[in-house]
């Protein structure tokens, strides 16, 4: 049986998990419907990866967010650098679902590229604030951020292509 410090502490791993993969659940109430139809029409980028490998990636990189968020999470909230660290965190989370409201839901690339662009700084301030509280926590984050460059790179190309 767990002692109350250890259910404290695997409830702020289920919360700080189940927060990040509910920002990817409100993205794909946004992103689900469109896939099949206005997104199909667009024209891509001879790179662009099948649409189903996005379900998968995003799952998993939500699943290291809310790990990193826990990391850092445990650290308290009393000191300045950890408020600073979640009020980052918060922000890109913020803009990640923007980004998914803007291109998917509204059907604007150009902005939804905006988004997208202050979407990777905030993951690097993140990633920055982080790493003065957890490395690992760090490092967790740098799958999410090289894959927001990517996506950045495919959301220029479509509005380009378009």
């Amino acid at each position: 049986m767990l002692n109350k410090n250890k259910f404290s502490k695997v409830l702020r791993l289920v919360v700080s998990i189940g927060a990040c993969q509910m920002a990817g659940v409100i993205g794909a109430i946004f992103t689900t419907p469109k896939i099949g139809s206005w997104y199909l029409a667009l024209q891509k980028p001879s790179f662009n990866p099948p649409s189903w490998i996005f379900g998968p990636v995003w799952t998993l990189l939500f699943f290291l967010m809310g790990v990193s968020l826990f990391l850092v999470w445990e650290k308290g909230f009393t000191s300045k650098k950890v408020k600073t660290a979640l009020l980052f965190f918060v922000s890109q989370l913020f803009f990640n679902i923007l980004w998914s409201v803007l291109f998917f839901g509204l059907g604007k690339p150009f902005f939804a590229f905006i988004a997208i662009f202050i979407l990777w700084a905030f993951i690097a301030l993140t990633i920055l604030s982080f790493v003065k509280i957890s490395k690992i926590a760090a490092w967790l984050l740098l799958p999410y951020l090289y894959w927001v460059a990517f996506a950045s790179v495919l959301n220029l190309m479509i509005v380009l292509l378009n």
